[in-house]
């Protein structure tokens, strides 16, 4: 099993320096949220700093996937926003295509995505929107993970097979798996969760949570029972498995360290019970 970390969770971190952190504490991957600080997909050359990145991550010996959780990229007012939703999402999705654009220059699993909040009455929006950035996706034979996210227009795996199906399944789009999101609210437990979309993942995204609550929690502070999660990602999925945690960047490295040693520790106890 390879396991990433968010570069949301090094906020007060240089990419460079992030980088060579989690290269160095035995990480195999990187879950690259393209943001202000990390990659900024406005700024100038980004063809010329993207390559940049993809040296120094092929020189650390890190794959990746390209988020896209970036909070006030887009707008320094509101969070998130625009979204594919709004009454002009221009700017959305010339982030989401920025974002295939550095995907395909890195060669990443996956450029990963969501709604955002609305209401219900802006569901075909969000599908042509959605539409738009698989075609463009496939044109640079990049794969899409899309994420449900609790309280969003698309907050859980049934909101995504609607949307999957609306767009008529096409071959490069997805599901981004948040293991904390199943336990916050998807009905079966959560390696159940896994198994019900193990054909489509893409992309997965780990923490722990407790049930009715949206808050990435490290390991062990919440309610997962982790070795049967990560016995039925080890069954199913052969990519990056990345630690979410964007609230810990004040402890960056600690708290790095210390997931990566709860997660192999989960694995071993999988391999001895299996």
């Amino acid at each position: 099993m390879k396991f990433g970390y968010g570069t949301n969770g090094f906020g007060n971190h240089r990419l460079p320096e992030a980088l060579r952190v989690i290269a160095e504490l035995g990480y195999d991957g990187v879950a690259l949220t393209l943001d202000t600080y990390h990659l900024d997909p406005f700024a100038a050359d980004l063809a010329g700093r993207t390559k940049a990145v993809g040296a120094e991550l092929q020189r650390l010996g890190l794959s990746v996937v390209i988020e896209t959780g970036a909070r006030y990229l887009l707008d320094p007012w509101r969070k998130h926003s625009p979204t594919l939703m709004d009454d002009d999402p221009a700017l959305r999705l010339e982030y989401l295509r920025q974002a295939v654009r550095v995907g395909a220059g890195l060669g990443a699993q996956a450029v990963s995505f969501w709604a955002g909040i609305g209401s219900a009455d802006r569901w075909n929006r969000l599908v042509d929107g959605t539409g738009q950035i698989v075609e463009f996706a496939a044109g640079h034979g990049v794969t899409l993970g899309f994420e449900p996210e609790p309280g969003m227009l698309v907050n859980d795996i049934a909101d995504w097979r609607r949307l999957h199906e609306e767009l008529g399944r096409p071959a490069n789009f997805g599901i981004t798996l948040d293991i904390g999101h199943c336990r916050c609210l998807e009905p079966w437990p959560v390696a159940e969760c896994v198994t019900a979309v193990a054909e489509h993942l893409v992309n997965v995204q780990i923490d722990d949570m407790r049930r009715g609550t949206h808050e990435h929690l490290e390991f062990g502070t919440g309610e997962i029972e982790f070795p049967p999660v990560l016995a039925a990602l080890e069954a199913a999925y052969d990519g990056l498995v990345s630690v979410e945690l964007p609230r810990h960047s004040h402890a960056a490295p600690t708290v790095a360290a210390q997931s990566l040693d709860f997660l192999r520790n989960a694995l071993k106890e999988a391999g001895d019970h299996g």
